[in-house]
């Protein structure tokens, strides 16, 4: 799911230049199914935990019962007002963090300036509508995955008598570190392949 994206075709028409033909080439954007990463949890943490340290500097008791409900768990349960809030949060925080990550607007610019097109779209606001499109429709699943990511350790702590305690953020991270180092061992390798080529 870390890795998955939806790849959108893209042309680009040739263009005579003097005697040399330039373009007609296909080729594709990358729209990432999870493209926010583990920012989304982190802002959901963010806010979840705000009310809390707020409350812990004030005697103020409609804030303590407000700090009560955003607790992750207590006498042993999952609380479910916290997991739907916290659910909630993450979903809204994935489509946040898209938006502000890729501007389906600049793309459909940058496509229309260098000679580019969608197959089927219209160039200039239909591309851009199409974008946005698809950009809402792969946000989802990332955000229930990234949810589903963040709940698990809290229900399995809670239900599956888990005896230490761990974090769905630092599983996404950790496996995003992995899958990092593997992409640039096999970049290393690659180039190590090219150069003994060129010798």
């Amino acid at each position: 799911m870390t890795q998955g994206e939806r790849r959108i075709p893209v042309q680009y028409a040739k263009r005579i230049v003097g005697r040399k033909v330039f373009g007609g080439q296909s080729t594709y954007i990358p729209l990432k199914v999870n493209q926010a990463g583990v920012m989304p949890i982190i802002f959901a943490v963010s806010v979840l935990l705000f009310p809390a340290t707020i409350a812990q500097f004030t005697n103020v008791s409609w804030l303590r019962r407000i700090a009560e409900l955003l607790t992750p768990s207590a006498e042993g349960r999952i609380n479910a007002f916290y997991a739907v809030i916290y659910v909630l949060l993450i979903i809204f925080f994935a489509y946040f963090y898209g938006a502000i990550t890729f501007n389906p607007m600049d793309t459909a610019d940058n496509l229309r300036r260098y000679g580019g097109f969608i197959p089927g779209t219209r160039p200039g606001k239909n591309t851009s509508d199409y974008l946005s499109h698809i950009l809402n429709r792969i946000t989802l699943p990332g955000a229930v995955f990234l949810a589903m990511i963040a709940l698990l350790p809290e229900i399995l702590i809670t239900y599956g008598n888990m005896p230490f305690r761990f974090g769905g953020t630092s599983i996404l991270i950790a496996v995003s570190v992995a899958l990092e180092t593997m992409r640039q061992l096999e970049s290393q390798l690659i180039m190590r392949d090219y150069e003994g080529f060129l010798k």
